[in-house]
């Protein structure tokens, strides 16, 4: 696994870097080599917080953790990645290596006990009427709805787009890409 590093107010140590590879190095088997792991470091006073993507095969996964030593946040990141992969075992094991899920489950007692999911179950459908629309707008309709994301067609480019609130109140924005 490829891992890239990107640091916000700090510079990471090589002792950082080998505790990351060493934590990251126990995915190996179910990622693939061409796996790339991003690893984000942003320090705001007494806030160190530790982002880590991991794309493989098309499929993203993502964990954001915030602690007072970026030591512990990468600790519970790994955690929580680990446990994503646990929770959707079933269905991963058809996108990687057969066995391997298996296996590292085994072989890594995780903090968080989560229940493994076999359907996803879908509790509602709404049809939602899609008009163009900018993003201004679109971020209005959102908070006048209370809704935490909202999707809309962009007025400029006239592609179908969402828009959804971050963890720290500012907004994010979804644009569709063919790559894999």
């Amino acid at each position: 696994m490829k891992i890239t590093y990107v640091e916000r107010n700090v510079n990471l140590r090589d002792n950082f870097k080998f505790r990351v590879e060493k934590k990251l190095g126990k995915f190996d088997k179910i990622f693939s080599d061409d796996a790339v792991a991003y690893v984000t470091v942003t320090v705001q006073k007494n806030d160190q917080t530790v982002e880590i993507t991991i794309k493989d095969k098309g499929i993203f996964y993502r964990a954001e953790q915030t602690c007072a030593e970026m030591n512990d946040a990468v600790d519970k990141v790994v955690d929580v990645i680990g446990g994503l992969i646990r929770k959707n075992k079933t269905k991963l094991e058809k996108k990687h290596k057969s066995g391997a899920i298996d296996s590292f489950i085994a072989d890594y007692d995780f903090n968080d006990t989560v229940a493994e999911e076999d359907d996803f179950e879908i509790a509602r459908t709404k049809t939602i009427p899609v008009k163009p629309m900018s993003v201004e707008e679109a971020i209005l309709q959102m908070n006048l709805l209370n809704h935490q994301f909202f999707m809309f067609k962009d007025a400029d480019t006239n592609e179908i787009v969402v828009v959804y609130k971050r963890k720290a109140g500012k907004y994010g924005l979804l644009i569709p890409d063919d790559e894999d």
